[in-house]
């Protein structure tokens, strides 16, 4: 379902993807409108999904991460149950960041952040302990070029 935004909901958009804690008051100065209109349409944004939550941006390197690898999995079963069944181990390993179903030969590919080669390779041994995994393959990165947690918003913008 699409939602009908105007110009000042993209803005505010774009303005709390820059910095989601800047206050209200601030939010409503940078977009040209008072603070408690402001605070009606953050929450209706809000209550319509299309803002998801707030949360700080950490460096996993900083914090001893220094390792970060994708995993495919490729699975014996794609049944509702067994896909189901997967998706919820996923949300159990703390090493995997993000983690999306895909479709051709592989089932799942999971972005992983591991202290070390030594846990990681340990991680992927489990992966393949789990049920209904027929295979795991895995690239270990090398650098990331691009890091861009925010949604392009021009597209938004230009339909105005």
């Amino acid at each position: 379902m699409t939602v009908r935004l105007d110009a000042v909901d993209w803005k505010i958009l774009d303005e709390l993807q820059r910095d989601g804690r800047m206050t209200n008051v601030e939010l409503s100065r940078r977009v040209g409108i008072s603070a408690p209109p402001c605070l009606r349409r953050v929450r209706a944004l809000e209550e319509d999904g299309i803002i998801q939550g707030y949360r700080a941006l950490l460096d996993e390197k900083r914090l001893g991460y220094d390792l970060m690898a994708f995993a495919m999995v490729h699975l014996i079963s794609q049944a509702d149950t067994d896909l189901a069944a997967f998706q919820e181990r996923i949300d159990q390993w703390p090493l995997v960041r993000t983690a999306w179903m895909l479709s051709g030969d592989v089932d799942f590919m999971m972005l992983c952040v591991a202290p070390d080669l030594r846990t990681f390779q340990n991680f992927v041994l489990e992966i393949t302990a789990t049920p209904n995994v027929r295979n795991v393959k895995t690239a270990l990165t090398l650098k990331q070029v691009k890091n861009a947690p925010a949604v392009p918003l021009e597209a938004g913008f230009q339909r105005l």
